[in-house]
């Protein structure tokens, strides 16, 4: 049995480049050997980067490679559910970008692919691998806050050109779509609760989401977040109780932009910072994967994990959907 995991990229998207390549490579047990590319001249900046990297023409060929263990798919939204079943199907393990599904059905149908070929398939939400989001989840159940009321959430940013393909409604663009992963994937993922969309307010260019403003309640615990592709970089998640608050500064991609803190706030005593220097969750995202692949340790966002989140999605776009 092999002791590590041989990578295969499909596509060369920008944050494949930027971030998950050189996560693969950084990566314990982990080797990346190829991308593939219908369009050659876009390999260029990855062979500079990594001169031994070999370059494929089309994504059947990663596929067919018997030496590939596993391939990290960044291809647009609308692409994922497809090619990550063939990848499965074709004996490798799979990391694909959010969302892998743009429906319930979707995941259902990547569970059923997942069972009959015994390969891992998930999503590539990194927050489930960075222990800042264990630590939160830790504390909000020993009571660190007293009960739980309230979370409030934030993701946005801007600058994107009219042409980009995360603004396009063909390929499964849109806030909600690329973003809302996050902050419904962290509530989840910390309380435990099933949120239920109970109002939306969003703004749509051409069809598409591009900010959205969104009410729910899970249980007694109400909460409340915004994205947008159309303002300036921001993020946080906070989680009100009886006793005190809890917020994650850099709550999705801490270490990018910048350090992961849980900071704990309690009526009369100093904030407590607890802080998580030089964390990097890419990489720990892919060592995770190989030791579930070659170990069979747990992995912390199975699909059926990600189907709860697809599953508030799915309402809330029901629900923008019927009141126009």
């Amino acid at each position: 049995m092999t002791d590590h995991l041989t990578w295969g990229i499909l596509g060369t998207a920008r944050f494949a480049l930027g971030t998950m390549a050189p996560a693969i490579h950084a990566a314990r047990r982990s080797h990346l050997k190829s991308i593939a590319t219908r369009s050659p001249g876009r390999a260029s900046p990855f062979t500079e980067l990594f001169p031994r990297i070999t370059v494929e023409a089309s994504y059947e060929a990663i596929l067919n490679d018997l030496e590939i263990d596993a391939v990290y798919i960044p291809l647009p939204n609308a692409l994922h559910t497809e090619w990550s079943i063939k990848a499965a199907e074709a004996g490798k393990h799979v990391l694909c970008e959010k969302p892998i599904g743009l429906s319930t059905g979707d995941i259902d149908r990547l569970i059923a692919t997942r069972d009959a070929t015994g390969k891992l398939i998930a999503e590539a939400w990194m927050p489930a691998h960075h222990p800042q989001w264990a630590r939160a989840r830790d504390l909000l159940q020993s009571g660190a806050i007293g009960t739980l009321k309230t979370v409030t959430g934030s993701f946005s940013f801007g600058g994107l050109d009219p042409s980009n393909i995360r603004l396009s409604q063909e390929m499964g663009g849109g806030a909600l779509y690329d973003i809302g992963v996050y902050p419904i994937g962290g509530f989840r993922f910390a309380t435990g609760l099933e949120p239920a969309p109970a109002h939306i307010d969003w703004i749509l260019e051409n069809g598409v989401d591009t900010s959205a403003w969104i009410v729910m309640r899970a249980d007694d615990v109400r909460f409340n977040f915004h994205l947008s592709m159309r303002m300036t970089k921001h993020q946080h998640m906070s989680f009100h109780g009886t006793d005190g608050t809890m917020t994650l500064t850099t709550p999705f991609n801490a270490h990018y932009w910048g350090e992961g803190q849980i900071h704990l706030t309690k009526p009369e005593t100093e904030v407590q910072v607890i802080r998580f220097p030089q964390v990097d969750q890419y990489v720990m995202q892919v060592e995770n994967v190989a030791a579930h692949a070659l170990d069979g340790a747990p992995f912390a966002n199975p699909l059926e994990f990600t189907r709860g989140t697809q599953s508030a999605l799915d309402a809330i776009f029901a629900m923008g959907r019927a009141s126009g």
